[in-house]
């Protein structure tokens, strides 16, 4: 199968209900606010990790679509396997790979990892595979509106302290015998926001996904992971977060009547993002304080859809992507 041969942008929205879509380490795990604004804010990395998730659940974890960003793993031991697969040594001691060798490797990473094929790695660490630019990328998104950062106490009715002497459940029977009904509580935090629509950018680069194999099957997971990526990333801490309908696309098609010129103008593009996100689909609230996607009016000016490219609303026009 033939890697893409169009240049595409995307954008997704997704909606966050009474919960935290995405915690600042730096800010006591508090949801992500632009400090200017006050709008909320979802990393690149938080979205790339439930794409992940979802890819690995959907396929099993297995090659062509793997995923080599799993948690909880030494990615050094994927690479080493790169070598033995596709090198058949690892090599020996401190010594690196040669040229040849890291290429193969690299090769057999984009054809067995999904997330390889589609965001890139840097693979260079332990036996090295190199780096590998992906063709998709996604930016950071975006509320619509300010967000509400609340930060509310909560109780645990049961403690889990440490015994000074002694470990048997006896002896820890005699400490809860001793204990007053009272110390058992004990107080922690919890942060939220009550609503918050999110508006998501991504891009697909053609030349890019030559230099991968990222191919048409693949741009097709990828949509479905960001269309069903939240139904299988529930918590507690999350609230409902929901991917909402449609994800629109922007395909470059080219307008040359000569074939060859046309999948160059496809390739290249047709139009900067910036017009097609700007000037084709806008998202306008109609409350003062929206607390529901249905709050919200979406609406699509396709007369805005410059020549060259097409607009695809998903998932009703999965099999026009390619």
């Amino acid at each position: 199968m033939k890697h893409l041969r169009n240049r595409y942008e995307f954008m997704f929205l997704f909606d966050c209900e009474n919960g935290n879509p995405n915690g600042d380490p730096d800010a006591g795990n508090a949801p992500r606010l632009d400090p200017q604004d006050m709008h909320g804010l979802v990393s690149d990395v938080a979205l790339k990790r439930r794409i992940r998730n979802y890819v690995q659940l959907a396929c099993n974890n297995q090659a062509p679509n793997a995923i080599f960003v799993e948690h909880a793993c030494n990615l050094n031991k994927k690479i080493a396997l790169a070598h033995e697969k596709a090198n058949h040594k690892i090599p020996s001691g401190n010594s690196r790979a040669n040229k040849e060798a890291v290429y193969k490797a690299r090769n057999w990473m984009c054809a067995n990892f999904f997330d390889v094929r589609a965001f890139g790695a840097v693979m260079s660490t332990g036996p090295n595979a190199g780096q590998v630019r992906g063709p998709v990328q996604i930016t950071f998104a975006r509320s619509v509106d300010p967000v509400l950062s609340l930060d509310l106490s909560i109780t645990r009715v049961a403690v889990a302290t440490q015994m000074k002497n002694g470990r048997s459940t006896a002896d820890y029977e005699l400490q809860e015998a001793e204990m007053s009904e009272d110390t058992f509580r004990t107080m922690g935090r919890k942060t939220l926001i009550p609503y918050g629509l999110f508006i998501g950018k991504g891009f697909i680069s053609a030349h890019l996904a030559g230099q991968t194999n990222f191919v048409a099957d693949d741009l097709k997971l990828l949509f479905e992971a960001l269309l069903n990526m939240f139904e299988h990333d529930r918590s507690a801490s999350k609230g409902v977060m929901t991917a909402r309908q449609p994800i629109f696309v922007f395909k470059h098609v080219g307008t040359d009547s000569d074939p060859v010129q046309r999948e160059r103008q496809a390739m290249l593009g047709c139009a900067p993002a910036q017009v097609l996100f700007e000037e084709v689909v806008r998202v306008e609230k109609l409350v003062s304080n929206p607390r529901a996607f249905s709050d919200y009016a979406v609406t699509v000016d396709k007369r805005g859809v410059p020549p060259g490219v097409e607009l695809l609303e998903l998932p009703r026009d999965l099999n026009r992507l390619v």
